[in-house]
């Protein structure tokens, strides 16, 4: 494990100011970069952890908030209530501007000295997993790790065509995460998504666990540590494997 330093940044997306968390290795050098898309709930302490164990990992890692929009600030816990404004703001969200706010996100880590602008990766959790999808047909992505983003075969966000219908789109390796009890994506969704990466000969690979949605998040209920541990594993080895192999 790396040392690292940790920070609130600001990423300029036009007239929008993108607050990120932003972690890195603090050793001199040019580094791998990881964009972390969150949870409904914000960039909140999960996603954070999140941020900085890849960074210890030797990448300079970011989380965007993708509310940033409509609700500023906005991070939170996993009641019931807090699941009903998480959901109620994912569904503001529109393709488009998640797309453009990835890309300004790229662009802010090219400007870093301590990033290696040909090898960026992102990870997404939850309504994050399926951000992660839709932004991998940006050809700046080379490798994508997508934790069980419901959604991915039947919608869009802000509407059009399901994200589903971007795989051919899709240059870089796709790493995706499901749980068999996971009631938000059933399994015929995952064989979905398995078939169309296949079809479309994206490089990838499908995991899935005994474990219900958001077995990953330490904070959850549905943590599931044995699934957790694998998961992370299966993760770290995909950025070595591509993202390290760019440099």
């Amino acid at each position: 494990m790396v040392e690292i330093t940790s920070r609130w940044v600001k990423v300029v997306n036009g007239d929008l100011l993108i607050d990120a968390y932003l972690a890195e290795p603090v050793a001199a050098g040019r580094y791998p970069a990881v964009i972390v898309f969150q949870e409904i709930f914000g960039v909140n302490a999960h996603i954070r952890d999140v941020t900085e164990r890849i960074a210890r990992e030797g990448y300079v890692a970011i989380a965007p908030a993708i509310y940033q929009r409509f609700a500023p600030g906005f991070e939170t816990g996993y009641t019931a209530a807090d699941i009903d404004l998480g959901r109620q703001y994912k569904n503001q969200t529109k393709a488009e501007e998640l797309l453009s706010d990835t890309q300004a996100t790229i662009a802010y880590l090219r400007g870093l000295e301590t990033v290696d602008g040909d090898a960026i990766g992102t990870i997404g959790f939850c309504f994050g997993g399926h951000v992660a999808y839709l932004v991998a047909q940006l050809p700046d992505i080379k490798a994508t790790a997508s934790f069980y983003g419901a959604g991915i075969t039947t919608m869009t966000p802000g509407g059009g065509l399901p994200t589903i219908e971007i795989t051919p789109k899709i240059r870089g390796t796709l790493y995706a995460f499901f749980g068999d009890r996971d009631q938000s994506i059933p399994m015929e969704q995952v064989k979905q998504i398995e078939t169309a990466l296949r079809h479309h000969g994206i490089r990838h690979h499908v995991f899935v666990y005994p474990a219900d949605h958001g077995f990953f998040c330490d904070q959850r209920d549905s943590y599931d540590a044995a699934a957790a541990r694998d998961a992370w594993e299966q993760v770290k080895n995909l950025f070595n494997t591509v993202l390290r192999q760019q440099q």
